[in-house]
């Protein structure tokens, strides 16, 4: 005959208080600013979109989000959100954007951003990988964040060459990465990308923030706290830059609440 025993009650979740913003952890514990570029540029966007009072959770791994892929946003109790789905969230929050411009100042403005898009997701992200050193293979099983979604030849235009297959009897295999090409394509960027800044309050000319700002953020902001010199002297020497992304951190930190 078997004994019973009184039920194990099961924990109550955690009561839902506010939009809670899951993303990759920060490198530093006390910032609100997550590591990853890709959660970083949505922290960025909801930020310059007004919306505030949102928490952030750090300890979700990426196994558990949707499609496998941080940021998610916890917007309701039962509504979990992918970062494509932030945009109509955002509209909901606040008065819905129905410029076609985007808030961009004109057409050709708003066509011009997309190349500035392509620089950043491209060239500069590059340099960011190139600079980035492979984690040991004990970092890879303990950490939270999964391989990078894109590899550095996925992303160089044009693609690099293969490592064999010239004049050979080999198939080509391999790449041949230069990351002397991806440094100097990635210092002209920069200064392209602060010349386009000049002295004007966001990117293009923009009266207010457009997603082209947000993502600009993101990608400074990762290359300022970066242990790489060369990539952070690029911006650093930069004033323009480095005031930039500096008032832009104040309007993201202010939006998140970190516990």
């Amino acid at each position: 005959m078997f004994a019973t025993r009184p039920a194990v009650p099961i924990p109550s979740p955690t009561p839902f208080t506010a939009p809670t913003l899951w993303i990759h952890p920060p490198h530093d514990a006390d910032a609100p600013f997550s590591a990853d570029v890709e959660c970083l540029k949505w922290q960025a966007y909801l930020a310059l979109r007004g919306l505030a009072n949102i928490h952030l959770r750090t300890d979700i791994s990426p196994n558990g989000a949707l499609d496998a892929r941080l940021p998610n946003l916890l917007a309701a109790p039962s509504t979990l959100l992918a970062a494509h789905h932030i945009p109509q969230w955002a509209d909901e929050q606040t008065a819905p954007d129905t410029d076609p411009l985007e808030g961009y100042t004109h057409q050709s403005a708003r066509d011009e951003s997309r190349a500035w898009v392509s620089l950043l997701e491209g060239t500069v992200h590059a340099a960011l990988l190139a600079a980035t050193p492979a984690p040991s293979y004990l970092q890879s099983l303990l950490s939270l964040k999964p391989p990078p979604a894109a590899s550095i030849q996925s992303i160089l235009t044009p693609p690099p060459p293969p490592l064999t297959g010239f004049a050979s009897l080999f198939p080509p295999s391999g790449v041949r990465v230069s990351h002397a090409t991806i440094f100097a394509q990635y210092r002209t960027a920069i200064a392209a990308l602060s010349e386009r800044l000049g002295t004007d309050k966001w990117f293009l000319g923009s009266s207010e923030p457009t997603p082209l700002d947000a993502l600009a953020f993101a990608y400074l902001h990762c290359i300022v706290i970066s242990s790489n010199s060369t990539l952070r002297i690029e911006v650093t020497r930069r004033v323009n830059l480095v005031a930039w992304e500096w008032r832009v951190r104040e309007l993201v930190r202010a939006a998140f609440v970190t516990k």
